[in-house]
């Protein structure tokens, strides 16, 4: 086994990349299970089926190959395809580009085995680069990866001098990273925009120009010409490059949040949103990329406002120019004639891999080209048609139905009426059957898994969703991208847009609404009714990775007065929403339903009450919580919801522990009863859970031996069942109760555990919470250095990324308040200062160090 190269803690933009390789034509369940584990170590798998490209170009793998940090080479039977000119299958190529980088062979025995593949495999062998080892099917291949994964990061980290090792189930340690967004990364190369490109670098680096705005009518290449332009200037903004995609915002006041979740600020519902942005942008130099900005155009001022407190640089996709002052634009025109037939000829290898153009067919590849006005989307989509049709076929196609189709929509340009025409035509090829989900598919925001076609479908008549679904898939109006082992399914924003319209015009956009609230408030109801803590994990999980749906979902269900569903939707959701930092968007649900003149039932009243003002104590302490979380209680045992009792409970104890005077007695009263309820319900639940939230009240009650074993419960809950946000949360009160204890070194390790992981998944209060608890052992061993830049980093977190400063039975505050009282406290302040303004990710190295 090889050694990762310790490199130290990466930043965001450079998470450790595994480079998959193997044949398309067969292995997909390995495929798809190697990929599931690459993605449970918080890695990120290059794997070219993502962009349904069977045959990417040799300088693309090249310059994917370049950028990994790990092989993984999966083989069976099949050697792979060899292109028209070359010596070798790709599948060999990828073995021969790969850089001295760790390499791990897997190989599923087989008698049948192509003589290439033996041929490759022997030099495989011979060459003694790589770990080698046989699986017999996609389970057995995941456990392999993973363990494989795991313990080359361990080496990582011990070669960089830590001491942490992964444990078993849970995510390995790896770089540093926050929840920002990076630009896409393109599966296929940039074609005919070399001028358009150089203006756009030119404008954000040579003359930092701060908002840039590609503009163009839809489908003529704005979102790939803005992702080839930020990765182009990234080196030139030290802070990085986020991307923001607007195609799921339909509301104008929604385009702050979405800029904040994709720059990784939580809303935790203490203050403005725009004012926590406005402090997270105003100390960074970054690129903001904007696409599909034109939709929610009348936000445009506003976000003029926030941008204009900081160095922030936007470089915006529109149809439309923004008109706001120093705006600088760049229109895109189609292709030129050479450039289109270029374009066309590579989209058309990807169905058609020995497609080429030649002195026989480039007078009517050229004839398509100009038919669709030379617009990039439209070229993609006809060239799809080109796995059953020859060019001479399509062109004639195109001659007779795109006349009559371009005669509609007379308010748009000649170019917007030509694409929807192509894409008309494309939906036209469909069967009824098939059409009819394409368009019903357009009421959702940013993607959608298997399950939610096939509830669609059952909606239509029993409509084979597979079936329909393979097809959209082919003709290109729709592209799959999974996600983990789940297939997952996208549309461009053109694409979706033309969906919505036809729905709209045959009024079933309403009805189709419905059916998309529907399910996901059934996924939720669901989730929140497993007989277990493990099952409702594993179903939030999944909820929590479709957060644009569950938005429109819950969006939908608001403005149609369904505001019973909207409470069945968030509860479930509630604990997590929170846990992971999220907590703002179930207040602003909750206050919603708690208006006057709304109609709701109890519970959901009920439910409503419990999160609005446990959300509120938690970040102000304000005791007149407590009467409201009684009668919310008092419901929730004569409805014997014991899972909200407990939950309640809890809240309660700390509430009564918290006020002055405290309440000690009623507090442990509540404690106690909240930890029964909870284990009745469910085991796992009361020791991950309430009793996670109990103790923490025995904690500051100073019960610290019986505050150890409840944590120690929690983490061997949460470990075992794979949680890890219960995780990090269970380490972070572990290490302050040993701390208390005075076991200085085991909470330390807490700590740096508690570090590793929360950096792993994005989750940035526990990183904040685990520096904070690394002030407080320097402190403690009066290094105020470090102390000052420990707490100097987790305060910069706190601001950048909105999260709250304080919260009741907070521990760190007393040796904050030794520190500042002492001698060295200037040498400490300014120790803070340099924390403050430092790169956190060498600060998370420092801290493991």
């Amino acid at each position: 086994m090889h050694t990762v190269a310790a490199g130290g803690i990466r930043t965001p933009d450079q998470r450790l990349r595994v480079f998959v390789s193997s044949t398309l034509k067969e292995l997909a369940p390995e495929r798809r299970a190697a990929r599931a584990a690459i993605e449970r170590l918080a890695l990120a798998p290059v794997m070219f089926e993502l962009g349904a490209r069977p045959h990417p170009p040799r300088e693309l793998y090249r310059a994917y190959l370049d950028q990994s940090d790990i092989f993984v080479g999966l083989y069976w039977e099949q050697y792979g395809w060899i292109a028209p000119g070359e010596a070798v299958s790709g599948l060999e190529d990828e073995w021969n580009l790969a850089p001295e980088i760790p390499k791990l062979i897997y190989i599923k025995p087989s008698d049948h085995r192509q003589e290439r593949l033996d041929e490759l495999l022997a030099r495989i062998r011979d060459e003694d680069g790589a770990s080698y080892v046989a699986f017999t099917d996609a389970a057995a291949l995941a456990d392999l990866v993973t363990a494989d994964l795991a313990t080359l990061l361990a080496e990582r980290f011990d070669a960089a001098g830590g001491r942490h090792a992964p444990l078993l189930g849970e995510p390995a340690a790896e770089a540093f990273s926050t929840e920002a967004v990076r630009p896409p990364a393109p599966l296929t190369r940039l074609v005919g925009r070399e001028r358009e490109l150089a203006t756009v670098t030119r404008m954000l680096v040579e003359e930092r120009q701060r908002l840039v705005t590609i503009t163009g009518p839809g489908g003529i290449g704005k979102s790939r010409l803005a992702v080839a332009a930020a990765r182009e200037v990234e080196a030139a903004f030290p802070d990085g490059v986020v991307f923001v995609d607007l195609a799921p915002v339909l509301d104008s006041g929604l385009v702050i949040p979405a800029i904040a979740d994709a720059l990784g600020i939580r809303d935790h519902g203490d203050r403005p949103l725009s004012e926590k942005l406005v402090a997270a942008l105003g100390r960074r130099d970054l690129l903001l990329v904007l696409d599909n900005i034109e939709q929610v155009v009348d936000a445009a001022p506003e976000l003029v406002a926030v941008l204009g407190a900081s160095s922030t640089a936007v470089l915006g996709t529109s149809r439309i120019l923004l008109r706001v002052r120093g705006e600088q634009s760049v229109a895109l025109d189609p292709l030129p004639s050479t450039d289109a037939a270029e374009l066309f000829a590579e989209r058309a290898r990807a169905v058609k891999p020995d497609f080429e153009l030649t002195d026989d067919n480039i007078a009517q590849v050229v004839a398509i080209c100009e038919a669709l006005d030379n617009v990039p989307l439209a070229l993609e989509l006809a060239a799809a048609r080109l796995r059953v049709l020859t060019p001479g076929a399509l062109i004639e196609r195109l001659d007779h139905a795109l006349p009559l189709l371009v005669g509609g929509a007379r308010d748009l340009p000649e170019r917007q009426r030509t694409l929807q025409a192509t894409i008309e035509w494309s939906a036209q090829r469909l069967s009824e059957a098939e059409r009819e989900l394409l368009i019903r598919s357009g009421v959702f925001r940013s993607g959608f898994a298997l399950d939610a076609v096939e509830f669609m479908s059952g909606r239509l008549d029993g409509t084979d969703a597979m079936a329909a679904l393979s097809a959209l898939v082919e003709s290109s109006l729709v592209r799959e991208q999974d996600r983990g082992s789940r297939p997952w399914f996208t549309m461009l924003a053109t694409v979706r847009e033309y969906c919505r319209d036809r729905l709209a015009e045959r009024g079933l956009l309403a009805e189709s609404q419905d059916w998309h609230a529907d399910f996901f408030v059934g996924l939720s109801v669901a989730a929140g009714s497993s007989s277990t803590w493990q099952g409702q994990v594993e179903r939030v999980t999944r909820l929590l990775d479709e957060q644009d749906e569950l938005r429109a979902a819950a969006d939908h269900l608001l403005a149609t007065g369904r505001f019973d569903a909207v409470a069945e939707l968030a509860w479930p959701l509630y604990s997590f929403w929170w846990g992971g930092g999220r907590a703002g968007e179930i207040r602003i649900w909750m206050t919603r339903l708690l208006e006057p003149g709304v109609a709701l039932s109890e519970r959901s009243r009920v439910t409503a009450e419990y999160c609005l003002n446990a959300i509120r104590y938690w970040r102000t302490s304000d005791e007149s919580f407590i009467p409201s979380i009684e009668r919310c209680i008092a419901y929730f045992s004569s409805a014997a919801d014991v899972r909200g009792e407990a939950l309640a409970r809890a809240s309660l104890a700390v509430a009564q522990f918290a006020q002055a005077p405290s309440d000690i007695e009623a507090s442990e009263q509540n404690a106690r009863r909240a930890l029964e309820l909870a284990e009745g319900f469910d085991v796992d639940f009361g020791s991950a859970v309430v009793g996670v939230m109990v103790g923490r009240l025995w904690l500051a009650q100073g019960r610290t031996d019986d505050a150890i074993r409840q944590f120690e419960r929690g983490l061997s809950v949460a470990r075992r069942i794979r949680d890890a946000l219960g995780q990090a949360i269970s380490l972070s009160h572990l290490g302050w109760a040993r701390l208390v204890g005075g076991e200085g070194r085991e909470a330390r390790d807490c700590f740096g555990e508690q570090l590793l992981l929360a950096s792993t998944i994005g989750h940035d209060e526990g990183i904040a919470d685990a520096l904070e608890g690394m002030f407080a052992i320097a402190s403690a061993a009066d290094d105020v250095d470090r102390a000052g830049r420990m707490l100097g980093a987790a305060e910069d977190i706190r601001e950048r990324k909105g999260l709250p400063s304080r919260s009741p039975l907070s521990f760190f505050e007393p040796y904050l308040e030794r520190v500042l009282a002492g001698p060295d406290a200037p040498r400490f302040e300014e120790a803070r200062r340099v924390g403050r303004d430092a790169d956190v990710a060498e600060i998370v190295e420092a801290a493991l160090a």
